[in-house]
């Protein structure tokens, strides 16, 4: 595997062992079936519990049965998944980062004594609500509302009304982390829901169509007149800083599997150009296929440079929400041009689903898209650079 400057020589002994029982997760479950569910359209729901069993959810986290490994192995385990597929790294992603982790950070004893367990261990699904159909990229925008209840028919606690999209894990979820803003309160702060699905008023269909994320499950949630008890509230949080703060922690992740994405289509290119013959020589003696190696590997290794010196300053307290946008940015942009140019140096056979790149390059196009556009993440790192917002 792709590791040029030698950067997996300093992981611990639990790294190295996250990482290769990832790779044989990958090796072994994912890719021998993942281009006819990429085809079919359909999420392999067998490795949900595959994966809990596994750890593969939250493992960063510290207590209630998660084993706190350290954030470079947080990583190395998201590079795997998506040198599988994003679809399978997105899943867990989702798991991890925007269901255990808000009620982790923020809920009470007893909402982690019910979920985080059983999430931890794939038993339960969660998916997280915060784009809406007229509000992506400025979700501070949302009209999903939560309104005090205490009529005779729903009792105390919350109803919930709106509309939430593209959402990861929806038509599987067993409950969903929903933001809304409280009316009940002054200034309608937003806050945090834990919402189960099989309560009345709530819909979560799947979004069908999608030439991207095809073995991701994905889907819409709609809540109407939905009532959710007061307990369900996420205590330890108001304002965007809830929903902000998870996607920093699944931002991290992508980070790190975009490099998975590459680094895979850099060795399926590889291994093709040293096989394929034309002219009568492998086609990987040639100068122009050497170019586009060496470009690539050198993309890939600034970007895995970046990814491991993000993990440091994680580990330390010191990661800022601007550079993880930096790396996010910079990562998949890199993933999807290398994509791109890992289906070009197969030819023909680059668009069958017995490679791998076209996938992944269909993939980025939705990993370049969510939690954040490139855009919006170089608004960001322009308003830090500058002191200047453009825009509010």
């Amino acid at each position: 595997m792709l590791d040029y400057v030698g950067l997996e020589a300093d992981l611990g002994e639990e790294e190295r062992m996250i990482r290769d029982t990832a790779r044989e997760f990958v090796d072994d479950r994912v890719k021998p079936d993942i281009g006819s569910h990429f085809e079919d359209g359909t999420f392999p729901t067998e490795l949900v519990e595959a994966m809990g069993e596994l750890g593969f959810y939250a493992p960063n986290l510290d207590s209630y049965g998660l084993p706190g490994v350290s954030e470079t192995a947080y990583g190395l385990l998201m590079q795997e998944l998506e040198a599988g597929d994003s679809g399978i790294r997105s899943m867990a992603s989702v798991q991890g980062a925007l269901v255990m982790y808000p009620i982790f950070a923020y809920g009470s004893d007893a909402q982690k004594d019910r979920w985080l367990a059983e999430l931890g261990a794939g038993e339960a699904v969660g998916c997280f609500g915060l784009t809406e159909p007229d509000h992506g990229s400025n979700p501070s925008g949302m009209e999903t509302r939560a309104e005090a209840a205490n009529g005779a028919d729903t009792g105390e606690g919350y109803v919930l009304n709106g509309s939430k999209t593209w959402i990861t894990n929806a038509p599987i979820a067993d409950v969903a982390v929903v933001w809304a803003r409280d009316l009940s309160a002054p200034d309608d702060p937003v806050r945090g829901f834990l919402v189960e699905t099989d309560r009345d008023g709530i819909s979560t269909n799947g979004i069908d169509g999608k030439l991207s994320m095809r073995a991701s499950v994905t889907g819409e949630i709609g809540l109407s007149d939905v009532h959710v008890p007061e307990a369900n509230v996420l205590p330890g949080v108001e304002g965007m800083k809830g929903p902000l703060s998870c996607l920093t922690q699944a931002r991290f992740g992508i980070a790190w599997g975009a490099v998975g994405a590459a680094r895979d289509c850099f060795e399926t290119a590889r291994d093709y150009a040293t096989d394929r013959e034309q002219f009568d020589r492998p086609i990987g003696g040639f100068q122009l296929q050497q170019g586009k190696l060496a470009e690539m590997a050198s993309e890939i290794t600034t970007s895995q440079l970046l990814a491991h010196r993000l993990a440091e300053l994680k580990e330390r307290g010191e990661l800022r929400p601007q550079q993880v946008s930096m790396a996010k940015r910079n990562n998949v942009r890199m993933a999807r041009n290398q994509s791109r140019v890992a289906r070009e140096m197969l030819g023909g056979n680059g668009i069958s689903l017995d490679y791998s790149p076209m996938r992944h390059m269909a993939n980025m196009e939705t990993v370049y898209t969510y939690e954040g556009t490139h855009d919006i993440h170089s608004l960001i790192l322009g308003h830090d650079l500058t002191g200047i917002p453009a825009f509010s």
